[in-house]
């Protein structure tokens, strides 16, 4: 197990040092003068100079890239040219946000996706798996913009039974203001007992969260369907028949472990797809993470900014692969010896 851990965590230092390079690359390629958006248009002569300076654009590539690295490493990401605030500190006000709702609806995925996945299994070629492989293909194929405007008009604007947008009503920060702990407003109004900010969280949070569920739940499904009836022919599977146990026995007892291990790959994959993917959800919905913050990047030319999302991003797909693979080093030790 230790030799299959300092692979796995050599492999995700690899990925995370290219990340980091081809960024710093991009940030150089992307048009303007970083020194300009930081000073303004009207800075004079040695106020470009200054922020040159600042930013160390006045050095060789090379010493640049060796800067950017070592800053990022103590954990100086930079600062905005948009906010004038150091970008980490920036994410770390976004980033729980993001974490929010990509967390709520990677569990919702889960929990629908599975199940379904085996009931998919269990009746294989018959109508419920025909209903759950079409619903899979409508929630893999429906555009995510389309879907969340389709339920904010829907659920929110015609029958008003969730709010339209925001992560909860603005007029409680005066009434019942929230004690920060983790910065996921969530788990501090349920660690802090405040209720009517835990309360109207829940009530912002199911439209969108349903949103971006979609695509995991889909995928999710498809994958444990494929899997369960692939294991569901292998040796051991076909032993547990001839000794009497039923079809959902072997299914769920003895044929979902093993088949897990491609689920776990595909959730790590979903959950970075699923942050990105968020961006948009967030922009319809007025959430206010990581898509609020790089979009407003985006648009004022903030390129550390828009460096800082893309390495958090990265570092934290990483992260949830790392994870993912000693999960499955648990769950099969036969992978550890790949």
């Amino acid at each position: 197990m230790i030799g299959y851990l300092t692979r796995r965590l050599g492999q995700a230092l690899l990925v995370v040092a290219g990340v980091v390079t081809l960024t710093f690359v991009i940030m150089r390629l992307v048009p303007g003068d970083p020194a300009v958006a930081y000073a303004g248009p009207k800075a004079t002569p040695e106020q470009l100079a200054a922020a040159s300076r600042q930013f160390g654009l006045d050095q060789p590539l090379h010493v640049q890239l060796w800067n950017y690295v070592r800053d990022l490493v103590t954990g100086d990401w930079g600062t905005s040219l948009r906010t004038r605030q150091p970008v980490r500190e920036d994410l770390f006000t976004a980033f729980p946000a993001s974490l929010e709702l990509v967390g709520a609806a990677l569990i919702l995925a889960i929990v629908v996706g599975i199940p379904v996945g085996v009931l998919a299994a269990r009746h294989k070629a018959r109508l419920p798996d025909l209903g759950v492989r079409l619903g899979s293909m409508l929630a893999v194929s429906v555009p995510v913009f389309w879907l969340a405007l389709t339920l904010q008009t829907v659920f929110a604007s015609h029958l008003g039974w969730f709010p339209v947008a925001g992560e909860y009503d603005a007029s409680l920060d005066t009434t019942s203001p929230l004690t920060l702990w983790t910065n996921i407003t969530i788990v501090d109004a349920l660690i802090t007992g405040n209720w009517p900010i835990f309360t109207s969280t829940l009530d912002h949070l199911v439209l969108p969260a349903l949103v971006v569920a979609a695509y995991p739940a889909g995928v999710i499904a498809q994958m444990t369907r494929a899997a369960l009836i692939e294991e569901s022919g292998q040796e051991h599977v076909r032993l547990e028949r001839a000794l009497g146990f039923g079809e959902t026995t072997i299914l769920t007892r003895f044929a979902l472990r093993p088949a897990l291990n491609p689920v776990l790959s595909l959730i790590a994959l979903v959950f970075a797809y699923s942050l990105v993917n968020g961006f948009l959800v967030e922009a319809v919905f007025n959430w206010p993470g990581l898509g609020r913050y790089a979009f407003n990047a985006i648009t004022s030319a903030d390129t550390p900014g828009i460096a800082g999302v893309t390495l958090l991003v990265a570092v934290v797909y990483v992260l949830v692969n790392l994870v993912v693979d000693l999960l499955q080093g648990v769950i099969d030790p036969r992978v550890r010896t790949r």
